[in-house]
């Protein structure tokens, strides 16, 4: 019984709040702002959408062929089509059911090239921590690089003794942390150390790739066009086509990171946009707008290049034969 309920809760509670978010950011609008956001879709240019949209399929291109940089070495070479809508499922299988996509991309993986489950779902674990390094690297560059802007805005939101007071706690919490992790002995301590473990063999297991060149060449291949699919977008509103490097790199952090919050970031994606824009004086219509394009053109690939892969991939792989 308690299976069922808890899967029930994995989807509907980041539904719940994605849907909390709309409702939440759009009830601060007036009749006539909520006319303006309308005005921002109509008016939006839809080329440099497209454009955007077909950057990050060249990024799944890459992300396909990469895959297979961590397969040879376990002794599989999968076509790359095969990967490639994989990764499309994977996506489409998130937008419905959150972190389900790692799943079934091993899955797909299993039934047409016979990879054994457990050894694709480890490349990609692996993969996924690369991309979690370079998105921190991403974040590093972001505060960096608007650093200033962000202090002075959280002083003015939170005054400064609270801030030192916030740090502090983050402090002591981290010793304790890693005092639980070194220390403890419970079903929770053993679970994140093998958490943790797997995330360092993970890492180092890209050191033992033969191709480990061609695959950090691909990593950074594929995050430079995740951005460059961002910037390009911006280009869709006038009010943003002119916003500095800077802040679209820490948008862009705040953006990927909200898909963490809800189903592919469904109302979490336009609100934290819209937000982080707004800290960079960029109106919150004209956020919420940016955010909601962005966000429902590349919803809409997926949906398109996911559902199609579940049609070609019998079909594919039958002919194939």
């Amino acid at each position: 019984m308690k299976k069922p309920v808890t899967k029930f809760l994995k989807i509907a509670i980041p539904l719940a709040l994605g849907i909390f978010l709309i409702w939440y950011s759009y009830s601060k609008f007036s009749q006539e702002q909520l006319q303006e956001i309308q005005v921002h879709f109509e008016n939006a240019n839809y080329w440099f959408v497209s454009l955007a949209v077909f950057l990050g399929l060249l990024s799944h291109v890459s992300r396909a062929y990469r895959w297979n940089f961590m397969l040879e070495p376990l002794g599989y070479q999968p076509k790359v089509i095969n990967n490639f809508m994989a990764v499309y499922i994977a996506y489409l299988m998130n937008i419905f059911i959150p972190k389900s996509g790692e799943v079934s991309r091993a899955v797909v993986l299993s039934k047409y090239e016979n990879v054994p489950f457990d050894k694709g779902f480890g490349t990609i674990i692996s993969e996924r921590i690369v991309d979690l390094i370079f998105l921190f690297g991403f974040t590093i560059a972001a505060l960096m690089l608007q650093f200033d802007v962000l202090y002075a805005y959280l002083t003015e939101v939170i005054p400064a003794r609270k801030l030192l007071v916030a740090l502090v706690i983050m402090v002591a919490l981290s010793v304790l942390f890693l005092l639980f992790l070194k220390y403890s002995r419970s079903l929770l301590q053993q679970k994140l150390k093998n958490f943790f473990n797997g995330l360092k063999e993970g890492v180092l297991s890209i050191l033992t790739m033969k191709k480990k060149a061609a695959f950090i060449l691909h990593t950074f291949f594929i995050w430079g066009l995740y951005l460059l699919s961002f910037y390009v977008a911006t280009f869709a509103l006038p009010e943003t086509s002119n916003i500095a490097m800077g802040t679209i790199i820490i948008t862009f952090v705040v953006g990927s990171f909200s898909f963490a919050f809800t189903n592919s970031g469904f109302g979490s994606y336009p609100f934290f946009v819209a937000g982080i824009l707004a800290v960079f004086g960029i109106a919150e219509t004209v956020g919420t707008a940016f955010g909601w394009i962005i966000w429902t053109s590349n919803i809409a690939s997926i949906i398109f290049f996911g559902g199609l892969s579940f049609i070609m991939l019998p079909i594919y792989n039958r002919v194939g034969k």
